[in-house]
């Protein structure tokens, strides 16, 4: 329908089969009120029309995965505003998860290489790389809080500062400091259940223990939660539903 040319071009009109199609498939989308969905779906087109699909591994871009991808990136910035994403315009897709060669020098000048399997990927300045499996997953897998989509383009927002430490840009080093009063002490304790539930087999915590190996990733990662499946995060993390809600509900 689209054509996904790689070019930039006009926000396309989304059609009504097109859009209720997607609600359906993600329901952490469909629940919310009908002016937020009304523009969501303004903005999903807007992003549509600013940023450029390309596929990977033989993916071909329909408009199914394209408005999949750009109903759940738009849900961070709502009410902020898709200017918070201008620092990018690619997004590529690949089918399933990406096997990356990985290569570290340590302070004794030792060379390490390693394979990384990555779900995503979100670079400063650069790209979001997203793979269509766990994009397509996203409305069963809410239950759990993971959303790989919204997970990387946290992770955008909080590069917008060129520094990716679980703290978006703030209006003052006041601010900052506010922030990271809440989610650093946070951040430790959930390192630190994670961290007993595998040294004696005990039960992991419910968010995705990948937030235990970074404060940005336990950034990313408790987001993702916030956004699709609000009512769990905000029994396992009352703290962090007030403290994004002053973020991420402020008006543009």
């Amino acid at each position: 329908m689209w054509g996904w040319l790689r070019r930039r071009r006009p926000a396309p009109e989304l059609p009504d089969a097109l859009w209720r199609a997607t609600l359906a498939r993600y329901p952490f989308l469909a629940l919310r009120p009908e002016p937020q969905l009304a523009k969501l779906r303004a903005m999903a087109a807007e992003f549509l029309g600013s940023k450029e699909f390309h596929g990977a591994g033989g993916l071909v871009i329909t408009d199914e995965i394209a408005l999949a991808i750009a109903a759940q990136a738009v849900l961070p910035v709502l009410h902020l505003g898709l200017d918070w994403y201008d620092d990018f315009v690619g997004i590529v897709v690949h089918p399933d998860e990406v096997v990356a060669k990985r290569t570290t020098v340590d302070e004794t000048g030792i060379v390490h290489d390693w394979d990384e399997v990555l779900a995503g990927e979100a670079m400063e300045g650069g790209p979001v790389m997203l793979n269509w499996q766990d994009v397509a997953q996203a409305g069963a897998t809410a239950e759990t809080g993971f959303n790989v989509v919204i997970h990387e383009f946290v992770h955008k927002i909080d590069l917008r500062d060129g520094v990716p430490d679980g703290c978006p840009p703030l209006p003052s080093r006041a601010a900052r400091q506010r922030w990271l009063a809440v989610l650093q002490p946070q951040f430790e304790r959930f390192r630190e259940q994670v961290t007993i539930a595998e040294r004696f087999s005990g039960e992991m915590p419910w968010l995705d223990d990948y937030g235990a190996t970074a404060i940005d990733e336990f950034f990313a990662v408790a987001c993702e939660a916030y956004f699709v499946n609000r009512e769990r995060f905000t029994q396992e993390f009352p703290e962090l539903t007030e403290l994004f809600d002053g973020f991420y509900l402020r008006a543009s």
